[in-house]
């Protein structure tokens, strides 16, 4: 007998997941704020760039982690702290840190390889792309709207400016990241030196494609038009209070387990009842392993 079930399906109300991309001066940080803060009351910025974000302190209202190294489960227990503490946003500035800045995936993978490959960097991804991958899942499965930035590579093109003039201007390439990262994110843009986002990937309908000049509140209105079309959805919060409910029994957290792998969640980052970070799936199976068995007696 097939144990596989189809439902109707629906749309529920979503958090944002933007990713920002650019070559340095093109506004990503700027813009990621505008954004988050139009998205939420509260904003967390995990910043990677020496506290560049804080010099924007006068005109956005957000609180921020600095880091200065950047292991994959450093980013991991940041955003466990940020979805406990309530952020309706968080902000990663920049998420190419964690790819190739001191601790980063590069490092891992350059590790692992000589740690028990001979220097083999397959060998090396083998055993660090398991963590990359826990860490794409805590960003993913955040309680909130995730923005992330990330560096693009430059290069320079020559142009004929309105004189007719030769002139140099400074391109943004493919971002400093993995290849396919953006398959992670729901809205990917691209911002050049004049601050003009260019939607290279949507599943909004609204803004696909859109081309706009120095984004401001009114474009983070749109996005949060078409992330509110739908009905109520529990996120990784909502679960992880459900899972310390002391009056939960076996069963219980057994149904419990079974709803949020079916959303996907099950590798969310959160806290438990000690502050320690965990994922969303071995907090609710040690919880059901500490629960009292049910009425009838079931102690699986």
């Amino acid at each position: 007998m097939s144990t596989f079930t189809f439902t109707p399906a629906s749309k529920e109300e979503a958090k944002a997941r933007i990713a920002l991309t650019g070559p340095s001066g093109s506004g990503k940080t700027y813009t990621a704020l505008i954004l988050a803060c139009a998205l939420a009351d509260q904003v967390a910025v995990i910043d990677t760039e020496r506290g560049s974000a804080s010099k924007y302190a006068d005109e956005f209202a957000f609180s921020k982690l600095n880091l200065q190294s950047f292991e994959p489960g450093g980013l991991i227990q940041a955003l466990a702290a940020a979805g406990a503490a309530g952020f309706g946003a968080v902000v990663v500035d920049s998420m190419t840190h964690f790819w190739s800045g001191t601790g980063g995936m590069l490092e891992q993978v350059d590790q692992a390889a000589k740690r028990g490959y001979g220097g083999n960097s397959f060998g090396g991804w083998k055993e660090a792309r398991p963590l990359e991958r826990k860490m794409i899942d805590a960003l993913v499965s955040y309680p909130g709207h995730v923005i992330v930035t990330m560096r693009s590579k430059t290069d320079y093109v020559i142009e004929e400016d309105q004189r007719g003039r030769k002139v140099p201007r400074k391109i943004g390439l493919k971002p400093e990241q993995r290849e396919g990262i953006e398959y992670e994110f729901d809205i990917v843009g691209d911002l050049d030196h004049e601050n003009t986002l260019v939607i290279t990937k949507s599943r909004a309908r609204p803004i696909a494609g859109r081309v706009v000049s120095k984004p401001g509140p009114d474009f983070a209105a749109d996005i949060a038009a078409w992330l509110g079309a739908g009905k109520p959805a529990a996120d990784a919060n909502a679960y992880r209070d459900q899972a310390l409910d002391n009056a939960r029994v076996k069963s219980e957290l057994r149904a419990l387990h079974t709803e949020v792998k079916s959303r996907g969640l099950l590798n969310a980052a959160v806290q438990d009842e000690t502050g320690e970070t965990t994922t969303l799936g071995e907090l609710i199976v040690r919880r059901g392993q500490e629960a009292p068995d049910d009425e009838n007696g079931d102690q699986a």
